[in-house]
């Protein structure tokens, strides 16, 4: 049987897990062994207005979030924020017991707070569940020691030092989860190199097709539809390998070929702009400009 539905409030998801009603309304710590979903549902699609960031393993169930699903068998980190759809098949035979930790924040907990904008901004909330942070054990223990913290002081009575005590510790898993992540990114390297060479490779073959070119300069979402990725961690990805987001990528590709272009052809100006994918010469030009500290005319002038 199949649950649709719409977690407006921190209470709804304690309510719909069989937890008992949460400490405060606009935070929450969980213990995921005691989340309890309805058992007459073997999959659960639903909204939250909420952010939640997730520390699981040996979880019975497969999360879909994004392009693709993931097994929760191992210590993961995954963030979701609020209006992302979570999808989850859940398995009533599996004998794995499920532990973890689930921190749910709403949005109004933030309010006036710096961390407010850079939740709201951050490119982790944005990544499938296929592209969640494998923490080593190490790793585990010292986000599970945050979450302890958090959990300590939403079940302490609530005094003028509670919001600011519970708002930094917000703010350290996050800089401990940019720390892993950049970790995983370089661990990863040769896999990674490998995705650096099918971008270059879709790139160059997209500014080689007058065909492809004709529906107008790619964009960072077609291009990691292409590769598979979710828009925010590709970027993220290619600062880390390469300081360069897949923005600057597609510029740097196009700029080569304006030059190829213009130091090769007798193409005009404003021809060479339509075949790059351009509506307007004007966008070409002051795109050319702003990359090169040059106009498209000048660079070709100084190759006569």
């Amino acid at each position: 049987m199949q649950a649709n539905i719409h977690l407006n409030s921190i209470y709804d998801f304690h309510q719909f897990s069989g937890l008992p009603k949460p400490e405060h309304p606009l935070v929450s710590l969980i213990d995921y062994s005691l989340v309890k979903y309805p058992p007459e549902y073997t999959e659960i699609r639903w909204m939250q207005n909420f952010y939640s960031i997730g520390l699981k393993r040996n979880v019975a169930k497969k999360f879909n979030y994004g392009q693709l699903s993931y097994d929760f068998d191992e210590g993961v980190l995954a963030l979701v924020a609020p209006q992302q759809v979570i999808q989850i098949e859940i398995d009533p035979n599996a004998d794995a017991e499920p532990s973890g930790w689930l921190l749910l924040v709403h949005p109004d907990f933030l309010w006036k707070t710096t961390l407010a904008a850079r939740m709201k901004k951050s490119e982790y909330f944005g990544y499938a569940v296929n592209e969640a942070l494998f923490l080593s054990e190490k790793e585990e223990q010292m986000m599970v020691a945050v979450f302890k913290s958090i959990q300590q002081e939403c079940q302490q009575n609530i005094d003028k030092f509670s919001h600011n005590i519970i708002i930094t510790q917000i703010e350290l898993l996050l800089n401990y989860t940019e720390r892993f992540y950049e970790r995983q990114f370089l661990i990863r390297r040769i896999s990674n190199d490998k995705i650096l060479t099918r971008l270059e490779t879709l790139l160059s073959d997209f500014f080689n097709d007058e065909q492809l070119l004709n529906k107008g300069i790619p964009t960072v979402q077609e291009i990691a539809n292409e590769l598979h990725l979710t828009p925010n961690y590709l970027s993220t990805l290619l600062k880390v390998l390469t300081g360069k987001s897949t923005q600057d990528h597609i510029h740097q590709t196009l700029i080569d070929k304006a030059k190829e272009k213009l130091s090769t052809t007798t193409l005009s100006i404003s021809e060479i702009a339509y075949e790059l994918g351009f509506e307007h010469p004007s966008s070409f030009t002051k795109l050319f400009k702003q990359k090169t500290n040059q106009t498209p005319l000048s660079f070709r002038q100084g190759f006569n």
